[in-house]
């Protein structure tokens, strides 16, 4: 079965190479994730990011991570977290597909670090209460969604040996018989 080369060789690596991201780059990323679908087209994702040169922003990102994360997440070219608006602009009402579409985004940012010779690899392990405390966002507004670490692959060698096995083991999925169910 054929699928996208783009999609086959999205990967979520913890061994990340020195080269550093430009600004321009960056742009691409996010401009990718611009035209996610969304609900009502309300693109309820804001990203906030640092580069790995700019060490106290840098460093902010890190510290929310949780301890695992950070261990690997450090040798990133980039680190954003993503965002997803609570309620739409319009309707002034709860946006229960808020999460959804930023997940979207967020994979649309993915598959474009791909095109472009990097990966990203979103994080779950992060310390909410001090996420919202530490870049000043309203928990009333707003939902955190994940973390992203960018960068060029790197050699799994820096990682410690419990995730430098992880690293280098065959990428296995779920058959299309366990995650597909046809309704006749």
């Amino acid at each position: 079965m054929d699928i996208a080369k783009i999609i086959k060789t999205r990967w979520s690596p913890r061994a990340f190479s020195d080269h550093s991201i430009s600004t321009d780059e960056a742009k691409s990323l996010f401009e990718a994730s611009r035209w996610a679908p969304s609900s009502m087209n309300e693109q309820p994702w804001k990203y906030y990011y640092a580069f790995k040169e700019d060490t106290e922003q840098f460093k902010l990102f890190l510290d929310c991570l949780l301890p695992g994360n950070q261990v690997w997440a450090k040798n990133a070219s980039m680190l954003i977290l993503s965002t997803a608006k609570k309620e739409f602009d319009q309707k002034g009402r709860k946006n229960r597909h808020a999460m959804h579409d930023t997940g979207a985004a967020n994979v649309l940012l993915c598959l474009q670090a791909n095109e472009m010779g990097y990966q990203a690899h979103q994080m779950g392990g992060f310390k909410p209460d001090k996420t919202y405390e530490s870049f000043g966002i309203d928990s009333d507004k707003y939902d955190l969604v994940t973390f992203i670490a960018v960068g060029k692959p790197g050699d799994p060698s820096i990682l410690p040996d419990d995730l430098r096995k992880s690293e280098i083991e065959t990428r296995e999925r779920k058959s299309l018989n366990d995650i597909t169910k046809r309704i006749n």
